[in-house]
Parts: C-alpha cells; structure tokens; sequence
C-alpha cells in the first residue's frame, strides 16, 4: 500500500465538531524523497523506495552513499519501499503529508516500547493463581502449572510464560485520520500508535 515514512512527535487531544476532546497522536509524516524505482523487468516487483530525514556523509556507508548519488539526492537516515501509488514518480520527487488529504483510516507500523523481562500477569494478562487466602503467601502472580508430569512429560512449545516483553514490529490499523497540516507535515490520528517518542513509524493508506 502506499504511504509515508514519519516520526512520532507524541499525544494530544483535540475538539470534534460535537464538542467531544478526542486523543490523537501527532506524527510528522515526510516530507520523504524518492530514491529508487524499482520495476518488475528489472527487480521482479513494482515498488517506490522512499528516504526520510537528513543523515551526514560520514555516518553513512560508502555502499548507501553511492546509492543517493545516483538517485541525485542527499544522504537518508531511514529507507521504506511502497506498492501500490497511482501517480508515477521519478528519483529525487519529495512527497509529502499531502498524500493522506483526501483518507480517511491508516495503518500505522511501529516498535513498541521494550519492557524488559516481565512476568505472566503483565505480558500474558493471567489472572494470578488461587485467592489470597488459605495460607497462601507468594504465588499470587505465578503461571501455576505448565504441564503434566507423566504425560507427555513436557513442555509444549510455545506456552506462554514469562520472558522478553515489547520491541516489537506492531501494526495498529484502520486509525481514523482527524487532520493533515501540510504547512507542518503534521498528520493528527485519532488514538495512539506503537512506539515512544521520537520513534520512527510508517504510515499507510
């Protein structure tokens, strides 16, 4: 589908016209550069490679420098390819916010915030094990059993246990688009979106 590299400025609320405050998300969506066509006779698929935000020359590789050179453009912190535009695009075009004038839901793909090592209760929702009462004393927010003992005598792949929580690819879809600010490359959706602060998000129509 196609759609914008962005950043996520943070939340906010706004005013709906019945007077509602409605939480919104602030993301600055582009302005993105075209640098790179790709084509199915040459690469086997129809594709726009877009660049997002400014980078130095010595930051980037000699192999990505070469690769902005022959688009005509200056190095990208961020690299994106979308399917799907119905406009043709020739490498160095700049598109902007302006391209979610006229929509009105997006997807928006981002890494969620990492929580470290986290136990059943808050990365699973388990509800704890047993009351509070009857002599128990520390297995309130336990998993309880993972498995019987004699058979089959192990643990199933793929039970859901404590472990690594967050810093994931999430996709959040069909937020609704409440205002685009062209002046600003700002784009208002309502809700929130993965990721914290100053994180790096795609949106798509």
């Amino acid at each position: 589908m196609p759609g914008l590299l962005g950043k996520k400025i943070g939340m906010t609320s706004v005013f709906s016209a019945d007077g509602k405050n409605v939480p919104c998300t602030v993301i600055e969506a582009g302005p993105c550069v075209v640098t790179q066509i790709k084509s199915v006779e040459k690469d086997g698929y129809a594709a726009v490679q877009v660049g997002f935000q400014e980078a130095k020359e010595k930051h980037t590789s000699k192999p990505l420098m070469g690769h902005f050179k022959r688009a005509g453009v200056t190095p990208k912190r961020h690299l994106a390819e979308f399917k799907g535009f119905e406009q043709e695009f020739n490498l160095g075009d700049v598109i902007t916010v302006e391209l979610f004038n006229d929509v009105t839901y997006v997807d928006v793909i981002g890494t969620s915030k990492g929580k470290g090592f986290q136990g059943v209760v808050k990365r699973h929702h388990f509800g704890g094990v047993g009351q509070t009462t009857h002599g128990q004393h520390n297995r309130a927010r336990k998993p309880g059993s993972i498995g019987a003992c004699s058979y089959p005598a192990k643990v199933f792949k793929g039970l859901r246990m404590a472990g690594q929580m967050g810093g994931e690819r999430v996709t959040t879809q069909n937020l609704q688009v409440l205002k685009v600010i062209p002046e600003h490359n700002l784009l208002l959706i309502k809700g929130s979106v993965p990721g914290y602060k100053g994180s790096i998000v795609i949106i798509e129509k």
